[in-house]
């Protein structure tokens, strides 16, 4: 294109064409997200942490609506899914990581910033991982059930249970059981471990159950206003606990396609063997490219 091609007002409102508005709505989302994740990080350093966890609560509830809201007004762009993955980042790898140490951490000197900073660059490498693997062809089906890794809003929802335990009176942890809880998250994070996603369900809601279900919506919602260390506590655990389930269900579900290939006559490997050693990432439902949660 030559200076003149410029004086074209038909190149130029092509080459600079009105973006519409419902490609701005979920970016607007992720940026009110990731002001609530740098405003956890001055309120854990004014020693206010009880509104700090909730300012990441906060940005992982919006995490979980923006992909949403852009596949159903059809708002996807490149733009975004790269803008969301920096807001990961920053809310569920900064700001957990910080508030930390600026609680506890900060009494075992090197030690403690140094676990600190393993789980932030724990999150930067679980992102990395995930947009690199995201077309992969060799993942088998049944993968599209699982993430790779504990994803990041609940990685930075667990590794705040120490501080849980504080305000629900059960006592402080010592700084160096902190700092190997918080090591701990930062690996299955990075690990190969398959862990429930539910994001390619497609649930449906019977008619005569969609009142009970809004009911039981605002219920916990008012359970977490109400009593919110209880509800965090409690849903961290069962989380924790629930992880072995989700390796148990991709090996049987795994060896089940193997038996399959066989008995059908294939010569194969099974898509993906049933170790942490080579699974991949799976696709994301939503249709942000390289989006992740």
């Amino acid at each position: 294109m030559t200076p003149y091609d410029l004086r074209d007002p038909d190149i130029r409102r092509r080459r600079f064409r009105p973006i519409p508005v419902r490609m701005l709505v979920p970016n607007v989302i992720t940026l009110l997200a990731i002001c609530a994740g740098l405003t956890s990080i001055r309120l854990s350093i004014e020693g206010r942490m009880s509104l700090a966890v909730y300012a990441i609560v906060f940005a992982a509830a919006l995490d979980g609506i923006d992909g949403r809201i852009a596949r159903m007004i059809k708002g996807q762009s490149k733009f975004g899914a790269e803008l969301d993955s920096l807001a990961d980042f920053v809310n569920f790898g900064v700001a957990p990581g910080l508030m930390l140490y600026f609680w506890q951490l900060h009494e075992l000197g090197n030690a403690g910033w140094i676990a600190a900073m393993v789980f932030a660059i724990s999150m930067c490498l679980r992102l990395a991982r995930f947009n690199a693997t995201l077309d992969d062809p060799n993942k088998p089906a049944f993968a599209a059930n699982f993430f790779t890794g504990v994803p990041a809003p609940a990685g930075a929802i667990t590794v705040m249970l120490p501080i849980y335990a504080v305000f629900l009176d059960l006592g402080r942890w010592p700084a160096v059981l902190t700092a190997g809880y918080t090591l701990l998250i930062a690996f299955l994070m990075v690990s190969r471990l398959p862990v429930f996603s539910g994001k390619s369900m497609r649930m449906r809601v019977p008619p005569e159950l969609v009142l009970p279900a809004f009911v039981a919506v605002i219920v916990f919602i008012a359970l977490l206003i109400a009593y919110p260390w209880h509800v965090l506590s409690i849903g961290t655990a069962l989380y924790l606990l629930a992880l072995p389930l989700g390796y148990k269900s991709y090996r049987d579900q795994a060896r089940a396609m193997a038996a399959a290939a066989s008995a059908g006559g294939e010569v194969s490997s099974p898509p993906s063997a049933p170790t942490l050693g080579n699974l991949s990432e799976p696709p994301h439902d939503d249709d942000r490219p390289g989006r992740l949660h």
